[in-house]
C-alpha cells in the first residue's frame, strides 16, 4: 500500500474534434511536469471535446489515443486517464479509460448520458459502475453528468477516491462545485474533479472550476477558473483513516444494492 497518491490535474482547452492535435498539446503539457506522479488525469472526451458528431471521430481501443496512453504511462511511469470516443459492436460510448504504467487498461463507460445535449441518442449507456486498485488506493471513476446522481456514487465499498472527469459548461458551474464538495462530504472520500476550459465548436463556454477535495469537503487545490492549469496534489492515506474512524459516518449509511 501507499500512503500517498500524487495526482496531475490538466484543466486544458481542446480542439474541437481534433484527435491527433489534442494528443501532441497533451504531450507537451506532461512533458513540461518537473516531478514525478502517480496519476495524470485529462478532461472528458480530451481528444475531442464534447461532440455528438460520433461517428467522424470514433477510435477502438487498439486505436491511435489508447495506444499513445500506453505510451505516456510508460514513459512517465504514470497512470493516466480520461474519457475518449469508443466505438465497439457498432455503438459508440463515452468511455474513461485508466491506462497503467504496465499497459493495463480498465474502462468505465459514462453511466448517465446527458439527455439535454442528446447525449443519449448518440452514446450507449453504461452499466457498471467499477473501482480501479491503484498502488493500494481504491478509485471509483464517473463521468461528468454522473456527478449529479448521488446513489450511483455512493461510497459502498470503501473506496478513498472519487474522481470525475468533465466538460462542465460555465453557466451551471456553480452546481459543478457544490455537487463536488457534496461527493467528498457524504462519501468521506477524496472527491477530484476535472474540467476543461475554453471555448468549443458549437459555442459552450467552460470555465474550469477543476479541484479536489478531502473528506471533509475542504478545498486542497487553488485551481483558477478559465485558464488552463496543471495542478498537482498530493492525497494522504492518513488523512481519510483519521476522519473515518473518528467520525464513523459511513457505518450509519443505507444498505442498498445497484441495479
Amino acid at each position: 500500500m501507499q500512503e500517498h497518491l500524487k495526482v496531475a490535474l490538466f484543466q486544458s482547452d481542446l480542439v474541437w474534434e481534433n484527435p491527433e492535435q489534442n494528443r501532441t498539446n497533451f504531450a507537451e503539457k506532461i512533458a513540461s511536469i518537473s516531478e514525478q506522479v502517480d496519476l495524470i488525469i485529462l478532461p472528458e472526451m480530451f481528444t475531442t471535446g464534447f461532440t455528438m458528431n460520433a461517428k467522424s471521430v470514433a477510435e477502438t481501443m487498439q486505436g491511435d489515443t489508447v495506444v499513445w496512453m500506453k505510451q505516456i504511462a510508460s514513459k512517465y511511469n504514470s497512470a493516466i486517464t480520461g474519457s475518449v470516443i469508443i466505438v465497439e459492436n457498432g455503438k459508440f460510448y463515452n468511455r474513461l479509460l485508466f491506462v497503467e504504467a504496465s499497459g493495463q487498461v480498465t474502462a468505465y463507460d459514462k453511466k448517465h448520458t446527458f439527455t439535454l445535449a442528446s447525449e443519449n441518442k448518440i452514446y450507449t449507456s453504461g452499466s457498471e459502475r467499477i473501482i480501479i486498485n491503484y498502488k493500494g488506493w481504491n478509485i471509483c471513476p464517473l463521468i461528468c453528468y454522473d456527478l449529479r446522481f448521488p446513489v450511483w456514487a455512493r461510497n459502498t465499498v470503501n473506496y478513498d477516491v472519487l474522481l470525475y472527469v468533465a466538460n462542465w459548461p460555465k453557466a451551471r458551474v456553480n452546481a459543478w462545485d457544490a455537487l463536488l464538495k457534496a461527493r467528498a462530504i457524504e462519501n468521506m472520500s477524496y472527491c477530484i474533479g476535472v474540467n476543461r476550459v475554453g471555448v468549443d465548436g458549437i459555442d459552450i463556454e467552460y470555465s474550469g472550476h477543476s479541484a479536489v477535495y478531502d473528506v471533509l469537503g475542504n478545498p486542497i487545490t487553488s485551481v483558477k477558473p478559465s485558464k488552463e492549469q496543471i495542478e498537482i496534489v498530493t492525497l494522504k492515506k492518513q488523512h481519510i483513516e483519521k476522519y473515518r474512524n473518528a467520525l464513523k459516518f459511513l457505518n450509519d449509511r443505507d444498505d442498498f444494492m445497484f441495479t
